[in-house]
């Protein structure tokens, strides 16, 4: 004998499978901790500053 499966419960595990699916994917692609943003923005910053101390004034 076949056991039972309740469809609503089997639809929802499935529904939370794949959104945990998706939301790892996003952390792969967009997830980047707020030190790594901070420190990017803090490097661009410098990089600014000394390339617009480099410019000959005019």
């Amino acid at each position: 004998m076949a056991d039972l499966v309740n469809l609503r419960h089997a639809r929802k595990q499935k529904a939370r499978a794949d959104k945990e699916q998706r939301a790892a994917r996003n952390r792969a692609k967009f997830g980047r901790t707020k030190s790594e943003k901070q420190k990017t923005k803090a490097e661009k910053s410098r990089f600014v500053r000394r390339l617009d101390g480099h410019k000959k004034e005019s």
